[in-house]
């Protein structure tokens, strides 16, 4: 039976931010799709993948604050992003 290598448990901060940017793409696309506008489709999009990250993030017991990226950084980044999106959407609507 063939034997399978050992992988690696954690990603390397690469990998990472590659993940986080092919999944700010394919909310974007989901967002440019919504019926309720961009700005918001893009703000509930996000807050679901900061609930997302932060559970994943939990079940995998990362460490926050490690010194490679992981859940918990993508989990910071989505609240950033969504904080900022939905700043920018109140202030476009004034």
């Amino acid at each position: 039976m063939a034997q399978f290598p050992d992988l690696p448990r954690e990603l390397r901060s690469s990998q990472v931010i590659l993940r986080f940017g092919v999944r700010m793409i394919i909310l974007s696309v989901f967002a440019a799709f919504g019926s309720i506008g961009f700005g918001r489709s893009l703000v509930a999009l996000l807050w679901m993948s900061t609930i997302m990250s932060a559970v994943i993030g939990a079940i995998r017991r990362e460490t926050p604050f490690d010194t490679a990226l992981n859940h918990w950084d993508e989990t910071a980044a989505y609240a950033a992003l969504c904080a900022l999106v939905s700043g920018l959407s109140q202030a476009a609507l004034n």
